[in-house]
């Protein structure tokens, strides 16, 4: 089931269902600005470095698992395609079981941008209809910054996500997201937050 196999030809953005709901808008406008500077030949090399795993589902509809940012980005600056790679085909299940699969193998992430869990329609048909959640931006340019360290933990940037939103207002990240970044890389080094994926905190002898 597992079968890895990339796909040679070039893959439509606009058949990529997503699997989750949220993406961060200002997260991906770093990374349309980044596209900007490496498109033509540069570009193509880089999109052959960064193929999008996908879940084949019910109808041979494909389901991206990862670099949700990255497809949007693209999408937005008026990219048509994309190259992929299959990681399971699960083609033959019932929706439901479809979704329960995802579920349970780390592959999807259905919660909404207040940062409820939702239930498996909520999740968009669509690339261009994810959702914004300003706390996933935060995130995501904590990292950047060295608040906390990349890391293979499946949707790491989402935990860091829900852990700043417990403690920063929405209202402020929209207000002044410059200020409440230097808020959250405080909170990223504090014990609080030690039980995150790539935690960098200070260390204490003992």
């Amino acid at each position: 089931m597992s079968i890895r196999e990339p796909t040679l030809h070039p893959t439509p953005i606009n058949d990529l269902h997503p699997t989750q709901i949220t993406v961060g808008l200002r997260e991906v406008a770093v990374k349309r600005a980044a596209w900007r500077k490496r498109k033509g030949e540069q570009g193509n090399e880089f999109l052959g470095r960064h193929m999008i795993p996908v879940v084949m589902g019910p109808k041979e509809r494909l389901y991206a698992i990862d670099h949700h940012h990255l497809i949007r980005a693209l999408h937005d600056e008026g990219e048509t395609d994309v190259l992929v790679t299959i990681v399971a085909n699960l083609k033959h299940l019932e929706t439901d079981a479809f979704w329960f699969v995802l579920d349970n193998r780390n592959w999807m992430h259905p919660f909404g941008d207040n940062g409820r869990r939702r239930g498996y329609e909520d999740i968009p048909k669509s690339i261009k209809d994810l959702v914004d959640d300003p706390f996933r931006s935060l995130a995501g340019e904590l990292r950047r910054q060295g608040g906390f360290a990349k890391d293979t933990t499946p949707f790491s940037e989402f935990l860091w996500a829900d852990f700043l939103r417990r403690r920063i207002k929405r209202k402020a990240v929209e207000a002044d997201f410059d200020e409440t970044l230097e808020q959250a890389i405080v909170l990223a080094k504090s014990e609080d937050a030690s039980y995150l994926p790539g935690w960098c905190g200070p260390s204490v002898d003992k």
